[in-house]
């Protein structure tokens, strides 16, 4: 018979998402009943939020060292080398499922919990990026939760002072019961005082920082591990309440201590707030800890150990100091207006113990809330095999100009400005191009130096769902190319890995597709993974999200006056696509667009030639030849065309010659690895010429000139009305809400 300890029932060791297996491994582990404190903990450590527990026998597959990587996976952030004693932090993470329930706080709170990633690693922010999905434009909850999404990024970067400098927003139906909010910072630090959660000792105090403890976010790790029904709503008390101001503050107040020598070991409280906080430096230091809960800074009267265990109240942080230098941190907390308390101490007996009130409520091993918690191999399937469609598949349209038109209207292509125009991207004044500059990636200075960063977000969901493995390859992909479009040197990226019920064989088989493509991409690009986040479940009633392994990478531009955007274009200048055009259509936008149809396989990366095609554009970008570059992405070389043309405000003559591509294939075909470029006449020249010699393809496809886009003279498409389609559909979208709540 099963194990209770008083006041527990089966019903609710389920309701703390154990199940029957789980409990009998708690009940080995501990030798007896868990009490109400100790289910508590297991429950939001063992969550699939904390523990990983269904990703992790797959995750180690990503390459993960490189000869810039500081640090890989397993602390708070990853590390990179960017030269001259310099380092650059960086994370992505998820908070979806609060985001749908209380959009406003949910993601802005993302943005809290992902800059705390950042700065408990010794670096200061400098930059801010979100990867959003929303469902489909007409779905009656859509605009709603854009709206309070957008104001809690904004809300939060803003006031926090960190500039959010870019990111990308899709809608799909896939997502109507399931947003996707992944927030990324990037941060900068000397790379000799870099701080980790490792190094704790036995014998240290434990020291609380910043707010007071509350009620508010209790579970919200076990939530997030959760799928969604009808009933989701109701969990609003799990969300979390940010204050951007006090953040500001904790910044400045760590880095202050942190420039003191104090620390032994330093953690935020993010999912599972004090719980996971503590556990993680006892395991990664080997220890143990013992807290007095009565010590813990509390802003409601009367909480129990289990509610102050498990709150996940913002702003705060967890520091191990080095003996005798307690006075240190209760002077610069106090200076800030910070909370600021001992409240523990590291042991030797590798076990978490809690006292409260004079008595112990809780006292377990940590190993089984960390290494040792449950690791899954769920079996899985790969999704059927579909047939590519090429151009000749399809007919093709009478007027190229009116596809180019209703494509970039499209919510997949047309502007998001309405989004990035209420986010501060300049405060700093390191940010050399944003949401708002023609550039492929984020642009931003390494404060003092002629260096800079370029920082990018990119998924392609739709390929991920018609072949796992070439999307999870395109997404890597995509990242490393945006990156080299800008003239940066790709280093490494982080992740974010959005997928439904890992329980159910389809979608496990398409999380370990999309694994190994993007592990086979890092490793010829070499481009390593060194930091991520995995969210699962994600789904309602039984509809998963599209797959969505969405990738931040991160590059360094050496000279900061050799780089590219797309909008240096002039009249007279040579358009050349470098790369193969064969007119790939399925999973294409036009597909979906003008053809009302999401089927056909992904396109295919053919990972040596995407190398070596943007080894080959990084080089021409910095012998000053370009006026102009583009990566072909979405809606292929067209929808690169025009957004060459509005961002330069000068029109483009393509010119297509014979039937291989068909005029619409290679116009609208979405064939990988490849760039739109412009340069001067005899720069293309010397263009042409470098790539015969160097074996990579390039084509002469049009010439800038004109006030419109046309293809061999013909179809034109003022740019006039072009603009007003392109940056007309999201406002237009947005005005419905507030003509909603008039």
């Amino acid at each position: 018979m099963t194990q209770y300890a008083e006041g527990i029932t089966a019903e609710i060791v389920a309701e703390h998402g154990i199940n029957d297996e789980e409990y009998a491994i708690i009940l080995d582990r501990l030798g007896r009943a868990p009490n109400l404190v100790e289910l508590g903990i297991f429950s939001v450590m063992w969550s699939e939020h904390c523990s990983y527990k269904s990703s992790r026998a797959h995750l180690g597959r990503l390459p993960t060292d490189g000869e810039k990587v500081i640090q890989g996976p397993g602390e708070n952030a990853g590390v990179i080398d960017i030269g001259d004693g310099q380092a650059a932090i960086f994370k992505m993470e998820s908070h979806n499922h609060p985001s749908f329930i209380e959009p406003y706080q949910g993601a802005a709170t993302g943005v809290g919990g992902i800059l705390r990633d950042v700065f408990t690693m010794g670096a200061r922010p400098v930059a801010l990026m979100n990867a959003l999905r929303f469902g489909a434009p007409d779905h009656p909850k859509t605009r709603q939760l854009v709206s309070g999404v957008v104001a809690g990024i904004g809300g939060y970067g803003n006031c926090v002072g960190v500039p959010t400098v870019g990111g990308e927003t899709n809608f799909h139906a896939g997502y109507n019961g399931n947003i996707l909010v992944n927030a990324m910072a990037v941060g900068l630090a000397d790379a000799d005082k870099i701080f980790y959660a490792r190094g704790a000792e036995p014998g240290q105090p434990i020291v609380y920082v910043g707010s007071k403890t509350g009620r508010d976010g209790i579970h919200g790790a076990t939530m997030a591990s959760a799928e969604f029904d009808d009933a989701s709503e109701e969990k609003r008390p799990t969300v979390q309440v940010g204050d951007p101001f006090v953040e500001k503050k904790l910044i400045e107040a760590c880095l202050e201590l942190m420039a003191t020598d104090a620390i032994a070991a330093i953690q935020d409280m993010g999912a599972a707030g004090l719980t996971s906080s503590s556990v993680e430096m006892a395991d990664k230091g080997g220890i143990g800890i013992h807290l007095d809960m009565d010590k813990v800074p509390q802003r409601e009267a009367n909480m129990t150990a289990y509610e102050m265990m498990l709150s996940e109240s913002q702003e705060r942080m967890l520091v191990i100091m080095k003996p005798g230098r307690e006075d240190v941190a209760h002077e610069i907390f106090r200076k800030w207006e910070l909370d600021v308390a001992v409240i523990g101490e590291t042991t030797d007996t590798g076990r978490m113990v809690l006292t409260h009130k004079g008595e112990t409520v809780c006292d377990i091993p940590v190993a089984p809330l960390a290494d040792d918690a449950p690791k899954y191999e769920r079996p899985y399937f790969a999704p059927e095999v579909r047939a590519q469609i090429h151009a000749k598949d399809i007919a093709q349209p009478d007027h190229m100009g009116e596809v180019l038109l209703k494509l970039m209207a499209s919510p997949d292509m047309a502007s998001k400005s309405w989004i990035w125009k209420q986010y501060d991207r300049h405060v700093m004044a390191d940010t050399a191009a944003s949401s708002e500059d023609p550039s492929d990636a984020a642009i931003v200075r390494v404060h003092g130096t002629n260096k800079a960063l370029a920082i990018t977000t990119d998924c392609t969901p739709r390929y991920c769902y018609a072949h796992p493995f070439e999307g999870g390859k395109q997404a890597v992909a995509e990242a490393w190319r945006n990156l080299t479009a800008t003239g940066a040197d790709p280093i490494a990226i982080t992740d974010c890995l959005n997928f439904g019920n890992p329980e159910r064989e389809e979608i496990m088989g398409q999380f370990v597709g999309c694994i190994d493509g993007m592990a086979m991409a890092c490793a010829t690009l070499g481009f390593p993974v060194v930091s991520g986040n995995v969210s699962l479940y994600n789904e309602t009633n039984g509809a998963a999200i599209p797959p969505t392994p969405a990738i931040g990478g991160v590059g360094l531009i050496p000279d900061i006056d050799k780089r590219a955007g797309f909008g240096g274009m002039k009249d007279g200048d040579i358009l050349l696509v470098v790369g193969e055009t064969q007119g790939v259509m399925g999973a294409s936008v036009y597909l979906k667009v003008i053809e009302d149809r999401e089927d056909g396989d992904a396109p295919h990366v053919d990972l040596d030639a995407e190398k070596a095609n943007g080894d080959f554009v990084r080089g021409q970008i910095r012998t000053g030849r370009l006026t102009a570059c583009h990566d072909i992405s979405d809606g292929g070389l067209a929808c690169a065309a025009a957004d060459m043309a509005l961002a330069s405000d000068c029109g483009i003559k393509l010119a297509h010659e014979g039937a291989n591509p068909p005029m619409h294939g290679f116009l609208f075909g979405e064939d990988q690895s490849r760039y739109l470029i412009a340069a001067r006449k005899e720069d293309a020249i010397a263009i042409l010429q470098d790539a015969k010699a160097d074996e990579i393809p390039v084509q002469v496809v049009g010439l800038a000139g004109g006030t419109a886009i046309s293809v061999n003279g013909a179809h034109p498409l003022e740019l006039d009305r072009l603009r007003a389609a392109w940056e007309g559909w999201m406002p237009a979208l947005m005005d419905q809400l507030v003509e909603a709540a008039e």
